[in-house]
């Protein structure tokens, strides 16, 4: 069995003042193991939210139209 060192992210230098920063693990049993980090800038989640709005916005412009299609 190898083990393979992770990057950590808590110990790095924020890239941005107001950088948020999570890290988890998560075990399952005695042979399952999740390692996770994720970091993002407020820009970031103001981007990601109209990213999905837009993809909303066109699943449901398609949704109307096929309904109107069938009547």
């Amino acid at each position: 069995m190898t083990i393979v060192q992770r990057d950590d992210l808590s110990d790095a230098p924020p890239s941005h003042p107001e950088e948020i920063k999570s890290v988890f693990d998560l075990r399952v049993g005695e042979n399952i193991a999740m390692h996770a980090s994720f970091r993002i800038t407020p820009a970031g989640v103001i981007s990601t939210g109209i990213a999905v709005a837009a993809v909303a916005f066109a699943f449901g412009y398609l949704a109307s139209t096929l309904q109107g299609r069938r009547r």
